[in-house]
């Protein structure tokens, strides 16, 4: 296969200058998490409380991105080592997502309603894909065009359903109390990092310059503040829904690594690379989660 070269979009952002950015963000939110610390520390959470603890978890997908502010050029091997990475991370997760479901306590059959959850993401995930099948050409996002722009979109849909769970997951930890509620909201906020560098792993490689592939991390993570308020507010209504919730987002991802990620790495590395490099980013992502769970 002949090897194709392809700059890393560096020229709408300096990379000093982002990376500067990049450290005030942090340092905005590791102060932002002390004071909703401090501030429940009481044992009173408020609507206003969860809201900052879920914008902290968004924003920290966004960091995902920042590896590739050291790179310059990837060749057409990057784009399959990018898509068996993103595969296993996001394969990871949805055995994650699996296991936290069926575990959850005070609803009745979270077996099953993971499963109902998990059909309805691939029915979804594939309705989605085939409304857009005959649009590939004329479709486009920023610069990118074509079926590497469908894919881009798909990727950060399937991400975005996830974080809908995510979020309800973290307004319901708050209604067990401050503290179950900080530790939920600190797990999901590490466990994003490698989420953002799995969309990264897809989007840069086709033509997103990083600062976007940041923003666009950070989109993908909005639903977690906005779900996460009114799952607070109104826990008994939304706890039932979270295994639901977890279920579609582990069948989308699952749809997406098999029929999309997968597919697309063995078409630019030996199955010999792809299927450890997958294999490795899977027990990572695992192990990561459980560390930090």
């Amino acid at each position: 296969m002949p090897e194709t070269r392809q700059k890393i979009d560096h020229s709408n952002d300096n990379r000093l200058l982002d990376g500067i950015a990049a450290a005030l963000i942090f340092m905005v939110v590791i102060a932002a998490a002390v004071w909703v610390g401090n501030d429940m520390a009481s044992g009173v959470v408020t609507a206003w409380h969860v809201l900052i603890a879920a914008t902290i978890t968004a924003v920290a997908t966004g960091f995902g991105a920042l590896p590739f502010l050291f790179i310059d050029e990837l060749d057409n091997r990057w784009l399959g080592v990018g898509n068996a990475l993103a595969a296993g991370l996001m394969l990871g997760a949805s055995i994650g997502l699996i296991i936290e479901g069926v575990s959850l306590k005070n609803v009745g059959q979270p077996g099953l309603r993971v499963l109902i959850g998990a059909l309805l993401g691939v029915g979804l995930v594939y309705g989605a894909r085939k409304l857009l099948a005959n649009r590939d050409e004329e479709f486009a996002i920023g610069q990118v065009q074509g079926a590497n722009a469908v894919q881009m979109l798909m990727i950060v849909g399937v991400m975005t359903a996830h974080s809908f769970a995510e979020g309800i997951g973290v307004g319901v930890s708050f209604g067990d109390g401050h503290t179950f509620g900080a530790f939920i909201s600190i797990a999901i906020a590490i466990h994003n990092i490698p989420e953002g560098l799995a969309i990264s792993l897809i989007l840069i490689p086709r033509g997103t310059g990083v600062l976007k592939a940041a923003l666009w991390s950070m989109f993908s993570s909005l639903p977690q503040p906005l779900m996460a308020v009114p799952a607070f507010l109104f826990v008994l209504v939304f706890r039932p829904l979270l295994p639901i919730g977890l279920g579609l987002a582990a069948g989308a991802m699952i749809w997406m690594v098999f029929k999309e990620l997968l597919p697309e790495a063995l078409e630019d590395l030996q199955p010999k690379i792809v299927y450890p490099t997958m294999l490795v980013s899977v027990l990572a992502m695992m192990a990561f989660q459980l560390l930090i769970g």
